[in-house]
């Protein structure tokens, strides 16, 4: 007879797989597309693109351990979480294609526009974060950001803003090791959770390339914030397996043996391994996964391609939320311009 205790673990064990499944194929699927963008810039279809090889766990580990309507500040490398979040290839690319600026709508998503200046967002999200506390709102916010740009001033101010407020806010922050050619050991003598621990944040370190200690890091410390506790900060300790993006070359600066070492750490074959292990996967999930994972990058080569081109046009109608009269006045002057050489 089957006693409470057996069936809440085998209710226990039967979500588990289902979640480290959900998580693998995140994961796959969002290193695939990774893949495909990178192949796209060197084959010139995009300006800039900055990888997010090797830290798939600690993205879609945090991103899946949020309600949908928690709102999301990333920086500039958290495709897999903008995949998980619904946000298109179209969208992700659009702005590395060079043809808009803002490739989607942030409160759709709830999953704000990438951001390239360091740490800016940290602040954003601060800010947004205050809203949702002066409307009583049962949101929590998700910050991410970079070891490298928790050097930066913005990011001081964000945490010590954040403490002092209580905001309801997690700050994410995924150390790769690198901020592009310089290491941890020349940024800082102390771990960052201990120093967000002296701004007064409840904060904690995990093994970001262990995809349910991330999920379970994160909404541990969510539920804690959405009881109206300090706000949080995670230290997911990970490794970017690449170039900081395509403008870096990592071997000016980094032995081949660190990454070796590292990628004997990969998160995708940590999942895989587990869910073999535990008999959660057969070949034909797996086989399945990869096809997906194909049918992703075929459909984002398709969407970056056909992408339309933008009209100089767009620049007076966009650079302010409303076009105001001056840049209306411009505008058609420039129109005028331009249809005189037609």
């Amino acid at each position: 007879m089957t006693t409470l205790a057996s069936r809440a673990a085998a209710q226990s064990d039967d979500t588990t797989a289902d979640l480290v499944r959900g998580l693998y194929r995140d994961m796959a699927l969002g290193r695939r597309f990774d893949q495909e963008a990178y192949a796209l810039q060197r084959q010139g279809e995009l300006g800039l693109w900055l990888m997010s090889l090797g830290q798939e766990a600690a993205q879609a580990g945090s991103i899946r351990a949020m309600r949908p309507a928690d709102h999301v500040f990333p920086s500039y490398r958290e495709h897999v979480s903008a995949l998980c979040r619904g946000i298109t290839p179209a969208e992700l690319l659009s702005q590395w294609r060079g043809v808009t600026h803002g490739s989607w709508d942030p409160d759709r998503y709830r999953f704000h526009i990438y951001s390239l200046v360091l740490a800016t967002q940290t602040l954003h999200a601060v800010g947004y974060a205050m809203g949702v506390r002066y409307d009583g709102a049962d949101e929590v916010v998700l910050a991410y950001l970079g070891d490298g740009a928790s050097s930066q001033g913005d990011a001081n101010e964000a945490l010590n803003w954040a403490a002092v407020n209580r905001a309801p806010i997690v700050f994410f922050c995924q150390n790769n090791q690198w901020a592009i050619s310089t290491p941890n050991r020349k940024q800082f003598a102390n771990a960052l959770h201990l120093r967000a621990a002296g701004f007064g944040l409840d904060a904690v370190a995990v093994d970001g390339n262990d995809v349910l200690a991330v999920y379970q890091a994160t909404r541990d410390m969510v539920e804690r914030v959405r009881a109206g506790g300090r706000p949080g900060f995670i230290e997911a300790y990970t490794y970017r397996m690449s170039g900081h993006s395509t403008s870096d070359d990592p071997k000016r600066y980094r032995d081949d043996q660190e990454l070796t070492t590292w990628q004997a750490s990969d998160p995708l074959e940590r999942a895989r391994t587990l869910l073999v292990e535990r008999g959660w996967a057969d070949t034909e999930f797996f086989h399945g996964v990869d096809d997906d994972a194909e049918q992703l990058a075929a459909d984002a080569r398709r969407a970056c391609l056909t992408l339309p081109e933008p009209s100089l046009s767009d620049t007076f109608t966009s650079t302010l939320c409303a076009e105001t009269a001056h840049l209306r006045d411009q505008r058609r002057s420039f129109e005028s311009f331009k249809e005189s050489f037609a």
